[in-house]
Parts: structure tokens; C-alpha cells; sequence
């Protein structure tokens, strides 16, 4: 354990939530600094294909929360 951070693991559940929280938008504020790595262009590149092939193959955002909400997990 990297005894610089001892300290994060004395905090409460809340508190790591939060740190976390807060680590995640520190992040989001640059991201032009996260990598996209090749291989995560080419899948990019290939659900876009697939789907200019056939724009009606995948769910919209609120059926997907629908499934999930309702506890279906496959499409």
C-alpha cells in the first residue's frame, strides 16, 4: 500500500464515494488528456459502420433503462 494515500483507506464509505465522485469530474474537466487507444477506435468505428448499415438494430437510451430498471438484461 502506498502509505502517501493511507489515509483514503480511514475514510467512510461516504467520503470514498465522494472522493470518487470528485475524482471522476477532475477528470472529465480534460477530456482531450484520456487516450483512446487504437483498438478502441477500430470498435468505434465498427459499431458506427454496423449501425449506418442499419439504424434501427440498436435500442434508444430509454428502452435500455427501461430493460434495466425492469430487470431485463438481454436486448
Amino acid at each position: 500500500m502506498n502509505t502517501e494515500f493511507a489515509q483514503v483507506f480511514e475514510l467512510t464509505l461516504s467520503e470514498k464515494l465522494q472522493l470518487l465522485e470528485d475524482l471522476w469530474d477532475s477528470i472529465a474537466q480534460v477530456p482531450e488528456q484520456i487516450p483512446v487507444l487504437d483498438w478502441q477506435k477500430e470498435e468505434l468505428a465498427k459499431r458506427k459502420a454496423a449501425y449506418l448499415q442499419n439504424p434501427n438494430s440498436g435500442s434508444s437510451w430509454e428502452a435500455v433503462k427501461d430493460r434495466i430498471r425492469n430487470g431485463e438484461h438481454s436486448a
